[in-house]
């Protein structure tokens, strides 16, 4: 599933954006298509993905130099998961996904990314053995909560931020089975984790079992020891 980039208007934005009077009619035209161009793309996902169970999603900033900590956290969270059998998917980028997809493949493990195309180039992070491109971020975002079993978030900005919050938010209202949801780093997450009980808990708009579905930590190895507890216990009982 493999398209060359473009500098264009990316897909999403077309896809979202609010004709005028005069495109009107010219819109009705276009959408039923642009339907069934979404519907391809999701069937391409599921025919490439179909053999990927039980997958680890990993999550972080696309500008994390190589030489950072959180780099090499992630390389090694991968790793670990990796040798213990589950398969690694990240955004196929730079930054964290890069080290998630390195330490996948020096695991010895099945190492996918699943990359957007945007207006501004992301290109792919080399260590994929699966890669697959997607035109629209909705599409690339079912094929993470589809395939995963776990979502581990490292330090990042808003993309993090989305991929956080819809997991939480799929978990709290019960449209996907609960499976891990890791954040890596308190120091960093500590703002935000006060807000959600200082202000969220404190104002009844979240309960304490939904604050529950958030788990910090601080190594990889406790990351590690989580997801394989919770896959023990939950999805793999006896």
């Amino acid at each position: 599933m493999k398209r060359k980039y473009k500098e264009s208007i990316h897909e999403d934005r077309e896809l979202l954006r609010t004709p005028p009077l005069n495109e009107r009619e010219d819109f009705t035209k276009k959408d039923p298509w642009r339907a069934l161009r979404i519907l391809g793309e999701v069937v391409e996902g599921f025919e490439n993905l179909h053999e990927i169970h039980g997958a680890v999603a990993i999550f972080g900033s696309a500008r994390t130099e190589e030489a950072h900590p959180h780099y090499q956290a992630a390389r090694k969270t991968a790793r670990l998961l990796s040798e213990k059998g589950y398969p690694i998917i990240t955004g196929g980028g730079p930054g964290i996904m890069a080290a998630a997809n390195q330490g996948a493949q020096e695991g010895g493990g099945a190492s996918v990314g699943c990359n957007i195309e945007l207006p501004f180039e992301q290109t792919p992070n080399p260590y994929q053995d699966i890669s697959l491109d997607f035109r629209y971020f909705f599409v690339r975002k079912l094929m993470f909560v589809k395939y995963s079993t776990a979502f581990v978030i490292f330090p990042g900005g808003f993309g993090t931020l989305d991929e956080l919050f819809e997991s939480l938010t799929l978990a709290q209202t019960d449209k996907i089975d609960h499976f891990p949801i890791v954040i890596y780093d308190g120091a960093y997450w500590k703002p935000l984790i006060e807000f959600f009980r200082s202000t969220l808990l404190a104002e009844k708009c979240i309960t304490p079992k939904d604050l529950g579905l958030l788990r910090v930590c601080k190594t990889p190895e406790e990351i590690v020891s989580h997801i394989v507890e919770f896959t023990k216990n939950h999805i793999n009982p006896g």
